[in-house]
């Protein structure tokens, strides 16, 4: 009887513990894709889990960047609201209007996270699409075009969406210089921190297993709490 009382005082003390994991949304492009872990279903996807081998051998949830980040230092996904081919303005590929699935148009769907990863632009940088001039407040659909008002108004708006949510942003290895230093300068405005990742290794211009593992411990090394 003494030791089932102590078990459950045990178990008792470990409940606070369990109740207090945090929640994490991802807002993303192709890179935090995964086929099944994806909201809303309809977005398009990279990886799968028969992928085809030429362009990854990320064939297995459990070893994407932030199924690794997320498990590793013990959270729970919120969301994963990320959409290959996804640019953060609402001009893509070929000049293509990409609102639907641009990051603008889908940063209100992440659910009542604690925490926000957010990790795009690298569609904006191979797209070239316009960079245009930062805009801080009054942003009309022309300017939104463009990737810095995008990100401004993106930014922005999400911290105002999310008040006691801590919003992170992950820039990608290999972007435009006037899109990398794009970021970091809209996200000191902001006050959002930010990871710089670096030699990420990558097939078909994605991350592969080692990739993948690489960004995860480059995030939770720069944020990991």
């Amino acid at each position: 009887m003494k030791k089932f009382l102590i078990i459950f005082a045990v178990l008792l003390a470990s409940l606070p513990v369990l109740a207090q994991r945090k929640s994490v949304s991802i807002l993303g492009d192709s890179y935090s894709t995964f086929e099944g872990f994806v909201e809303p279903a309809s977005n398009e996807l990279w990886y799968f889990a028969t992928p085809d081998p030429d362009l990854t051998d990320v064939d297995d949830v459990k070893q994407t960047w932030w199924h690794r980040f997320i498990s590793e230092n013990g959270y729970k996904l919120e969301q994963n609201n990320s959409y290959s081919g996804a640019t953060i303005c609402t001009t893509g590929y070929n000049g293509d209007d990409y609102t639907p699935r641009a990051f603008i148009t889908r940063m209100d769907n992440l659910g009542s996270p604690d925490i926000i990863l957010i990790f795009g632009a690298t569609n904006d940088s191979w797209a070239n699409s316009p960079v245009g001039e930062f805009a801080w407040s009054g942003w009309t659909k022309e300017q939104l075009k463009s990737f810095r008002p995008a990100l401004a108004y993106m930014l922005s708006h999400v911290k105002e969406r999310y008040p006691n949510t801590e919003i992170f942003y992950i820039i990608n290895d290999g972007l435009k210089p006037e899109i990398s230093s794009s970021i970091t300068e809209a996200c000191t405005h902001y006050g959002i921190p930010f990871v710089q990742l670096h030699g990420i290794d990558k097939t078909a211009g994605h991350p592969n297993k080692k990739g993948m593992q690489q960004i995860a411990e480059q995030v939770s090394n720069a944020i990991g709490h």
